[in-house]
């Protein structure tokens, strides 16, 4: 009688060990796409909020988000066909195709609308102003890259010469930016979040201003694929941007500690006190759009930009780079 009851038992933990495994078997259905971030930072809530509740499942979409620092190697990976989509600044579809790229990389939706760097100091400033980098050492971001093209713009835009005024350090990779500071490198360092609070916090350094509030209006961080990727999967594309719209309108119309109790598993290394904080400094700088549309006006003003860097001769064609038939309407993106 003994042995029968184990037996069943047996049965019994197999069959609920099978229709654990059943349920918890990803669904088949949903299709596999690979994402290349160029940085991994709280600046891109709305897109970690898609991601953990789900709104990429309900498009149908199997969405894995990977670490590729620097906008050049981003689209390196999309143009090698190892991801499928690269969120990245726009400036790199506009370098590809002014080489001449046949198959060459477009952007599909919108997330920031301006710079997400911040400024911080070595010394604390009772009331700070540009004019109180003449004569500084500033870690700046790589060359030709967004961070670096934005600062030098808003110091221009503010009478200020990069070349002559101050000195603009960008030999220094962006991953190891906050370290050299820390290090004792520079008088200033332009950093993301979380890294721009951690510092502040451990009382190395103050921020002292946003760069992007300074810098204006431009889809700054932005989703691209190959023209060929996206003529062929219409469906994807279509509901990626779906997905994404559902995260911004997620973060618009809820407080800085819901957003952050979503997203704390992506930071693991940052209190949830900390990640309000910085979300609520994002949300505090208008960083994101509220839709994924991408205005002509808002990516020409990344070209003024790079123009004014010295790394653009001819601006791109708008239609060219900028596919929006997926988006919302236009007047609603501000």
């Amino acid at each position: 009688m003994k042995k029968i009851i184990i037996s069943i038992i047996c049965i019994f933990i197999i069959i609920i060990v099978g229709v654990c495994a059943m349920f918890n078997k990803p669904d088949s259905n949903l299709t596999k796409v690979k994402v290349a971030e160029v940085t991994h930072s709280i600046f891109y809530a709305p897109q970690y909020v898609a991601h953990a509740l789900g709104f990429f499942e309900e498009e149908g979409l199997d969405v894995e988000i990977m670490l590729v620092p620097g906008a050049d190697k981003v689209s390196a990976a999309v143009l090698s066909g190892d991801v499928n989509i690269g969120f990245c600044g726009s400036e790199a579809t506009i370098y590809i195709y002014n080489q001449g790229e046949k198959d060459y990389l477009v952007t599909f939706a919108g997330l920031t609308k301006r710079d997400g760097s911040f400024l911080v100091s070595r010394k604390s400033y009772e009331n700070f102003n540009l004019e109180d980098l003449k004569g500084q050492y500033v870690i700046g971001g790589r060359k030709g890259g967004m961070p670096e093209m934005t600062f030098e713009y808003t110091l221009k835009e503010n009478g200020i010469d990069p070349k002559n005024d101050l000195t603009i350090d960008t030999s220094i990779a962006f991953a190891s930016m906050a370290g050299a500071f820390i290090g004792g490198t520079g008088d200033f360092v332009t950093l993301f979040e979380p890294q721009a609070l951690q510092i502040e916090s451990q009382g190395l350094g103050y921020v002292v201003a946003s760069i992007g509030e300074l810098g204006g209006v431009v889809p700054y961080t932005a989703y691209n694929a190959k023209k060929s990727y996206i003529e062929n999967n219409p469906e994807i594309i279509e509901g990626f941007t779906k997905a994404i719209q559902k995260g911004l309108d997620y973060v618009f119309n809820h407080t800085d500690e819901e957003i952050a109790e979503i997203i704390t598993s992506y930071f693991p290394d940052t209190s949830k006190n900390d990640l309000v904080k910085i979300i609520k400094r994002y949300r505090d700088n208008d960083s994101w759009f509220k839709t994924t549309y991408i205005t002509e006006n808002d990516f020409n003003h990344i070209q003024e930009i790079m123009k004014s860097a010295g790394e653009l001769e001819t601006f791109a064609p708008y239609h060219d780079l900028v596919i929006n038939k997926y988006n919302q309407e236009k007047q609603l993106s501000k």
